[in-house]
């Protein structure tokens, strides 16, 4: 077990200074399984590759990583073996998270590459630093796990925080188009895609690349 790993796993407090001032408490591990297991349905269910969690208040990554650990577990029982590198990716596009401190911040991105990475060493894939799937891998979740604060909408240098829909294409396997959005937008009653660049669809395994629609 790495040092964040740790971390997440058991430290509840940091330090008395951020409890009073930012409310920070983590929840302990045994309280997010529980936690969970009241939406075990969209976790391992028809469609739970897809289906979207957003944390608000991320901290270290606790929930992020647990969700993510289930979803790539229920993937292993449900898809052929040759299916786990596409399914893992769409797997991590549909967990979203907020923090406001850059160190938890920080932390909640390294933990989830982590379990991602672990899965599929675990399962004959190095997933070594230059690799394809490693690169599609930290790519979504630095667009998925963002610095800001969720009860302004804004970053942490006063911008919107902005999310992407990474839409799966039906009719060609593996397929994704990104669509970014606000936060903000997500009070409305439909996603606002049109202040943002578009992209081409492509390969989720190559979505780093970030192929403009309009190149």
């Amino acid at each position: 077990m790495t040092v964040t790993e740790k971390t997440v796993e058991e430290q509840l407090v940091k330090s008395r200074h951020r409890v009073r001032t930012y409310g920070e408490v983590f929840t302990p591990r045994h309280m997010v399984e529980e936690m969970l297991d009241l939406v075990q349905e969209d976790l391992e269910g028809p469609g739970f590759v897809d289906k979207t969690f957003l944390e608000p208040a991320a901290g270290d990554g606790n929930f992020l990583v647990a969700i993510l650990r289930r979803k790539l577990h229920a993937i292993e029982k449900q898809y052929p073996a040759e299916q786990w590198r596409q399914e893992s990716l769409f797997a991590l596009a549909s967990i979203y998270g907020v923090e406001l401190l850059e160190d938890n911040h920080q932390d909640a991105k390294a933990i989830m590459l982590a379990e991602f990475l672990r899965f599929h060493q675990k399962r004959g894939n190095p997933g070594k630093r230059d690799t394809v799937l490693r690169k599609a891998a930290a790519f979504l979740i630095d667009r998925n796990i963002v610095s800001g604060n969720t009860l302004t909408g804004k970053t942490t240098t006063g911008e919107d925080i902005q999310f992407s829909w990474w839409n799966r294409i039906d009719a060609a396997p593996g397929m994704v188009q990104r669509m970014p959005f606000a936060l903000s937008s997500l009070a409305g009653d439909t996603l606002d895609f049109t202040n943002y660049a578009s992209y081409q669809a492509c390969q989720i395994e190559t979505v780093h690349e970030e192929v403009r629609a309009d190149v």
